[in-house]
């Protein structure tokens, strides 16, 4: 206990906060739980539940270390109760050499929210060449309970070898939705939505809209400085546009406000979220039933070993129980 106070003392006077800015989201009530709080209340996406409202968002696909990082994410998702989105599957339509880098149904367990990814203009193509059924094949072989769809044009546009969309992807969206039976989501990259594309989501029959916010990983930059050094001064203005996480909740709430109608049952809230009490704060805002995704924090340490891994995503989920229990939103 003496080596305790003298901790205190030291650092006491070291961890001042009176200079630091507040959280001014939150209302801190000390009063009303103990430490043994109860679980976080259970979501569902898509007729599944999620012990924790976290989303792993997609993330690799097709890459050497796709595997490692895979069965390291479906067991973390396994093991807290968490729901999985898959890299992009575009290589497996290609071959099934890779199926073992993103099969991982086995390691997740049938009871949890595991979906495959693709691209908007990869469904463009198979759109024209009439072989959608594919997309269902796939789906089924990897055992999933829907398809993403990833929309990027402004990362095709910038990728040096980026295919170029001939239709809108609403009106291929669409056309997925006709030709298909099964749940889909619709995500973007890193760029998040304007309002009007929200609108239009919302009036289709989605599983879940998920936001990939501007704040999170910029694909648009990270292909635009794969390109020649002479195009960056040019096209880098270009990457710096899009949504917030905090822009589309905020375009959502005032389109439901005014009348329209969202059929997706759900929101992927992501892109941005830096920690459980951004994470938080989203769901606790947003007028539909919501999960916060994910990506680079999951990635950073599921490249190393599964411990790793599972040590970081006990702690934020132990933080995220600890604002459940003492936290209110301030509105």
């Amino acid at each position: 206990m003496e080596d305790r106070k003298k901790d205190h003392i030291n650092l006491a006077l070291s961890n001042r906060t009176g200079s630091v800015d507040k959280d001014t989201r939150f209302v801190y009530e000390p009063l009303l739980s103990g430490h043994f709080v109860p679980d976080i209340p259970q979501v569902a996406l898509a007729g599944k539940s999620m012990k924790v409202p976290v989303w792993i968002s997609s993330m690799t696909g097709g890459s050497g270390i796709a595997r490692h990082i895979n069965t390291n994410l479906a067991m973390a998702a396994n093991e807290f109760g968490l729901g999985m989105g898959l890299g992009s599957c575009r290589i497996l339509l290609e071959s099934e050499k890779h199926l073992p880098d993103f099969n991982m149904r086995k390691v997740i367990g049938n009871d949890l929210p595991f979906w495959a990814n693709l691209g908007i203009a990869q469904l463009e193509e198979m759109i024209e060449k009439g072989t959608l059924n594919e997309v269902t094949d796939m789906v089924n072989l990897l055992q999933c309970d829907g398809l993403i769809i990833h929309v990027n044009p402004l990362q095709e546009w910038f990728q040096p070898e980026g295919d170029k969309l001939k239709h809108s992807p609403l009106d291929i969206i669409k056309e997925v939705l006709k030709q298909l039976e099964m749940p889909v989501i619709v995500k973007e990259v890193g760029q998040g939505m304007g309002r009007e594309s929200l609108r239009a989501l919302m009036a289709l029959p989605l599983a879940a809209i998920e936001f990939a916010a501007f704040g999170g990983t910029n694909f648009a930059r990270v292909e635009m400085m794969r390109r020649p050094s002479t195009d960056h001064e040019l096209f880098e203005p270009m990457v710096y546009v899009g949504q917030t996480a905090a822009d589309m909740l905020k375009d959502v709430k005032e389109l439901l406000y005014y009348g329209v109608e969202c059929k997706a049952p759900a929101l992927i809230i992501s892109g941005g979220i830096r920690n459980y009490l951004d994470g938080y704060y989203y769901i606790k805002t947003s007028p539909i039933p919501a999960v916060y995704g994910m990506a680079s924090g999951f990635l950073k340490h599921a490249r190393d070993s599964y411990s790793t891994l599972k040590d970081w995503a006990s702690a934020h989920i132990d933080g995220l129980k600890m604002a459940h229990a003492y936290l209110r939103v301030n509105e």
